[in-house]
């Protein structure tokens, strides 16, 4: 019988002190629904420390990531007050790992999401849409890890950063992405990554959150995936994502001391 409460206890515990461990999988596996387990009492750690949760953000939006991790289907995480850093604000490293950034849509909902919805359904159950930012970083050595064990580690997510808000959904079907690292290029891309349109991220959380038995509460986050792949963080840079028509965001990661 695994023991959930363990496992997230050490999961925790290399958050909180940027210390890696071993897949947990090298010593036990387990299954995808026991890693949400695993996840869950991780998350119920955090909010009893005071944390609190805002939202969720889903992984594997991108049709090619799937079929590389052998799945058909999204994996997802929470999202904590703890994450959330201010548009422009200077993101200290030295809480991470092994820390990437990758651009994202993120969407604000202005009404409670207990059922699944339909495509027609989601626009209706959304307060606003702004360009985001999201910082990974697996708590695993080496950044490796099985797909069981990333969902245990909630998905990795460690960070997100937020631009300005925006009630224009209609042209993210297809909007161009770039993110600069100290005003060079180093992503591309387009919001079609994201499911093909990332109002279908909507969708899918309604779903998945459904599945869970929970319910994502009006004023919650969805990050909807990446648009492109991720980039590592390193210290003393600026960082600036765009969206077409949508906006930018930046942050700019502290110099060693």
């Amino acid at each position: 019988m695994i023991d959930f409460d363990a496992l997230a206890e050490r999961l925790d515990s290399a958050a909180c002190h940027a210390e890696p461990l071993a897949q947990l999988s090298a010593t036990r596996a387990f299954s995808l629904e026991e890693a949400y387990e695993i996840q869950r009492a991780s998350m119920e750690r955090r909010v009893h420390r005071g944390e609190t949760m805002i939202g969720v953000k889903l992984g594997f939006t991108s049709r090619a990531k799937m079929i590389q991790m052998g799945v058909d289907s999204l994996i997802w995480g929470w999202l904590t007050d703890t994450m959330l850093e201010e548009d422009g604000a200077r993101v200290a490293l030295e809480r991470f790992i092994h820390p990437r950034v990758e651009p994202e849509v993120c969407y604000l909902t202005s009404r409670d999401i207990d059922c699944p919805l339909t495509a027609l359904e989601a626009s209706r159950y959304l307060e606003a849409v702004a360009p985001a930012m999201e910082i990974i970083d697996s708590r695993y050595r080496d950044f490796r890890f099985t797909l069981e064990d990333v969902i245990a580690d909630n998905c990795s997510s460690a960070g997100l950063v937020v631009g300005p808000w925006s009630r224009d959904f209609a042209h993210l079907r297809n909007a161009g992405v770039i993110m600069r690292v100290d005003g060079r290029i180093v992503q591309t891309g387009s919001t079609a990554a994201i499911l093909g349109n990332p109002l279908r991220s909507v969708v899918q959380a309604s779903r998945l959150v459904s599945e869970s038995g929970m319910v994502l509460r009006a004023g919650s986050l969805i990050m909807a995936g990446a648009a492109t792949a991720a980039h590592p963080l390193v210290a003393g840079t600026h960082v600036h994502c765009t969206i077409a028509g949508l906006g930018s965001t930046e942050f700019t990661t502290s110099r060693k001391s």
